[in-house]
């Protein structure tokens, strides 16, 4: 159940802050960009509250599982809002980016051609399922090495007690 309400409020979270990017318009402007890439750090601490709260009555895979099912039902519900963001309430999202990258790149001194190959090579994630897809491979990776690492920590500053040891009488 701890998953589910974790994997839910991250989902939300995400669709979220995709939506803030995307009223305020900082999506379109080149230097806010990586604000987007926010989203990454918000999943690894929504995973690793859910995890140190749960440590003390799971073990290491049960926690992993808890991790990457948080992450599964995050990603079901980012990938619908990814698709709501791009082809509902922002259908030029991806025509603004590729200006934006067009401009940038003849900025740099790119020529037509390099400009062209680029945009092709990254044609396909410049699709509405394209990127939706994407964003949920990169929630359950993130996920997955999350939950690892962090049931790893927690188990481990968890531990287990030491039994004192007695020092063996003299001349034994």
């Amino acid at each position: 159940m701890v998953a589910l309400r974790s994997g839910f409020l991250l989902g939300i979270l995400v669709v979220l802050w995709t939506f803030v990017m995307g009223f305020t318009g900082w999506y379109r402007q080149p230097g806010l960009l990586f604000l987007f890439w926010l989203v990454i750090p918000l999943q690894v601490g929504v995973l690793v509250l859910m995890l140190r709260q749960t440590a003390s009555t799971t073990g290491y895979l049960r926690q992993v599982q808890n991790g990457v099912g948080a992450s599964f039902v995050a990603s079901a519900i980012i990938f619908v809002g990814s698709l709501l963001f791009t082809a509902v309430v922002f259908p030029s999202y991806f025509a603004e980016l590729e200006a934006l990258g067009r401009l940038r790149m003849a900025q740099q001194g790119f020529t037509p051609e390099q400009i062209e190959a680029v945009v092709k090579a990254q044609a396909p994630m410049q699709r509405p399922l394209g990127s939706a897809f994407a964003g949920v491979l990169g929630t359950w990776i993130t996920g997955l090495f999350t939950s690892l690492v962090a049931s790893v920590w927690y188990r481990k500053r968890r531990g287990t007690p030491v039994a004192p040891t007695v020092d063996p009488p003299p001349g034994a």
